[in-house]
């Protein structure tokens, strides 16, 4: 069959879809609108459909060398994980932006604070760095997912509307539009994190650049309204991975974005001169063989109205080429100078993928990220690693789910076996998918974990099922397990009680106080009010005097009036603090450091239990090969014409030298080094945290081309060094089990194998 032939059967298969299946379609369009039914239109697909056959993965961007890229964890420092690093790198990098700043988001928060503590780094909020940047000059491009408001609380029009207050220098487009509109999209969204700046380094992870995980709200735009008590409830701790790169594969990053701005631009602002097109940078006439050169069919975006240097490209010569590209907004101070990334190379060779389709993207469906899962499982040797938010797959060809993720991991896990080789597979998930909540009263979290368990272990062609029935034993060779904290809630209600009585300020003046510093006096946002959850009669305090002018509904969240400026509500903390009978120095905010490497007594000590949300979505293989990036593993994100999605193969040159079940082993440093920093964490052999504010910036939170500090000398490293090491799996499986008796026994968390029906659910949440 011919490659056009093909690219005319997917494109009938998706209108075929569409009138069959409309919850399996994105849109419904008439056949003479079709985006790939015209001759040039089908051209240009036959052309993409050879570039990514001509690629590992069927992926549009090729593998790319000497690239440095640089790993995060839950923005994790090198001695603690108490500053978060990742967005402390983000950043320095949007900071050092002189020409152009490209962000792709889900949910995107103005008012995020990239730096913290926020009142020691105010003018780091993305907003605010954002203004500074556009002030001087540097274009701002931001996409960011437009919600189905019935069911998300993204508010991208106040991400919108916040962000293009700032100056005309930032333009934010949302996509897609839902019911009544042209291009109709009624469940899928754009859930890729990516930041690129000057088209030359970039940012790619599972962490969106949102208040989400520091803040409890119900509606972005009143980020600082608080919807628990703070004295009664934790905060939900959450676990991600991300990467920043500098190197050819930022070009690639590029490419995505300014093939997703472009079309978006075409459906929904053609005509609307405030929204620039975008030109691929480089120039193919002149630099034939670097990086995107070859893409005839990006020359349809020659003569935008707006061009950006490219990492790879002569930029004075281009620009000798005098008007040939005109229209275009060029700057003569930026093209003055050398490009100080360019010379930069790594040692990581590196591989763009992504999930898109015509919806998301106007193109064909491209799945490359699921081929990359499936071919680097079945490729590995040793051990495979993975961590995830979902885990919904299919073992075969029975059923509705259609990525084969789960099919790869059994035929592996069975050939090892055959071969009497030792083989293992470690997945680490939440404990409750889909965000906690009452699993009794929330069927979205019943569907998601019925889904999890039949691709794991029932419903007759799981993981585990499939293994014995081939006569092995599935726990020999593959195990998942999850995260779970515990800490203290540091208010005591006798204490409390002391600083309000000490201080002649109420708890709740001083919260709503902060709440007024947090939003600032810069004007481009902000709310009249706050609303604050009171505490429940049980906390001992006493709620009759809160100040609060307005009751909500539900007369537990209350609404106050903030103080009139930020230099008010600044007295006002000031004078609660100063009637606390100690220092903040007599006592840690939290008790997590005794889990870690620490002995101090857990005697007087009022604890609460919380799962930790892992949302990362990350492979390691045998510590050579590391993809990672947006993706869940379910058909959402793997399928291609679900959410888009972007994600990297990551293969460090760079050897580092270990063993592998005790035998000599050539490593990849990139891969061996996020491996064991996930399993020291996890493990607890880190040191504990501290936050008592003027902590020096570690190699760890800058940005490439800073390295990543060297812990391989560190006996703790040294213990998580061999994943088959029979002394390390011993530790990993004890810590496990015994994890898991102690947190059922004391905070009565599920699910656990002792709650097997809803009246023991309802027993053991008593």
């Amino acid at each position: 069959m011919g490659l056009f032939s093909t690219v005319k059967q997917q494109a009938a298969a998706i209108a075929k879809s569409a009138s069959k299946n409309p919850l399996e379609t994105t849109f419904r369009r008439a056949k003479d609108e079709d985006r790939h039914d015209e001759p040039h239109e089908i051209e240009a697909d036959e052309r993409r459909a050879a570039i990514c056959d001509s690629h590992r993965f069927k992926s549009f961007a090729p593998e790319r060398q000497e690239n440095t890229v640089k790993w995060y964890i839950d923005g994790a420092d090198a001695q603690t994980l108490s500053r978060e690093d990742y967005f402390y790198a983000v950043s320095e990098l949007i900071d050092s932006a002189t020409e152009c700043i490209f962000i792709l988001d889900w949910w995107l928060s103005p008012e995020i604070y990239l730096r913290r503590p926020p009142a020691d780094n105010e003018e780091w909020r993305l907003d605010r760095l954002l203004k500074r940047k556009a002030e001087q000059g540097v274009k701002v491009y931001v996409i960011v997912y437009k919600e189905v408001t019935q069911t998300s609380a993204n508010s991208s029009r106040h991400t919108k509307n916040a962000l293009q207050e700032l100056h005309p220098n930032v333009q934010v487009q949302r996509h897609p539009d839902h019911i009544g509109a042209v291009d109709t999209v009624k469940i899928w969204s754009h859930h890729e994190k990516l930041l690129v700046v000057d088209c030359d380094r970039a940012c790619i992870g599972g962490q969106d650049y949102n208040n989400g995980r520091v803040m409890d709200f119900q509606q972005v735009d009143n980020y600082v309204s608080n919807q628990i008590s703070i004295l009664e409830t934790g905060r939900m701790p959450w676990h991600d991975v991300h990467l920043s790169l500098v190197g050819d594969a930022v070009a690639d990053c590029v490419q995505h974005f300014v093939e997703r701005w472009n079309e978006v631009k075409k459906r929904k602002n053609k005509d609307e001169e405030k929204y620039d097109w975008l030109e691929f940078p480089g120039d193919p006439a002149t630099h034939p063989g670097h990086p995107g050169d070859p893409r005839e069919h990006l020359k349809r975006f020659a003569g935008a109205t707006q061009k950006f240097r490219a990492r790879w490209d002569d930029w004075k010569q281009r620009h000798s080429l005098g008007g040939r590209h005109s229209p275009r907004q060029e700057r003569e101070d930026y093209m003055s100078g050398p490009n100080p990334y360019a010379h930069i190379r790594g040692t990581c060779n590196v591989q763009v993928l992504r999930s898109v389709s015509d919806w998301s993207h106007g193109i064909l469906p491209e799945r490359s990220i699921q081929n990359a899962y499936i071919q680097m499982i079945r490729e590995a040797n040793h051990f495979i690693y993975i961590e995830n938010q979902f885990f919904i797959s299919n073992t075969g060809d029975k059923g509705p789910i259609e990525n084969r993720i789960a099919e790869a991991l059994v035929e592996r896990i069975l050939s090892a076996a055959r071969a009497a080789q030792k083989f293992k597979v470690i997945v680490v998930l939440p404990e409750v998918p889909g965000f906690a909540g009452d699993i009794k009263q929330e069927n979205g979290l019943k569907t998601i974990m019925a889904a999890q368990w039949r691709t794991i272990n029932r419903g007759g062609s799981s993981i585990y099922e499939k293994i014995r029935d081939a006569g092995y034993e599935p726990l020999d060779y593959i195990r998942f397990y999850h995260l779970r904290g515990y800490d203290r809630l540091n208010a005591p209600a006798s204490f409390i009680k002391q600083i309000e009585q000490n201080s002649g300020t109420t708890f709740y003046d001083a919260q709503i106080a902060m709440a007024r510093l947090q939003i600032g006096d810069d004007g481009f946002w902000h709310q009249d009010d706050v609303k604050i959850k009171k505490p429940s009669a049980f906390s001992g305090l006493d709620d009759s005097n809160l100040g609060m002018t307005e009751k909500q509904s539900t007369e537990e969240v209350q609404v106050a009036q903030f103080p009139p400026t930020t230099q008010a509500a600044n007295q006002i903390v000031r004078q609660y603090e100063s009637g606390a009978p100690r220092s903040d120095w007599m006592v840690s905010d939290t008790i997590a450091q005794h889990r870690l490497l620490d002995r101090t007594s857990l005697f007087d000590e009022s604890y609460i239990s919380e799962l930790i949300y892992v949302h990362s979505k990350l492979m390691i293989v045998d510590d050579r090969r590391v993809i990672m990036g947006s993706a869940n593993i379910n058909d959402r994100s793997q399928k291609g014409n679900g959410d888009s999605e972007i994600a990297i193969v990551v293969e460090d040159t760079d050897v580092l030298e270990t063993t592998m079940d005790g035998k000599p082993f050539a490593a990849s440093r990139f891969a061996a080094t996020l491996r064991r920093k996930l399993f020291r964490e996890h493990l607890g052999l880190i040191p504990p945290q501290t936050c008592v504010g003027g902590e020096p910036v570690t190699h760890s939170m800058r940005a490439p081309p800073h390295p990543q500090q060297d812990e391989t000398h560190l006996q703790e490293d040294r213990i998580v060094a061999d994943p088959l090491s029979e002394d390390l799996l011993g530790l990993w499986y004890s810590t496990a089990r015994i994890n898991r008796e102690v947190f059922s026994q004391i905070f009565k968390s599920v699910p656990t194998d002792n709650v097997r029906n809803w009246d023991q659910y309802k027993e053991s949440q008593k």
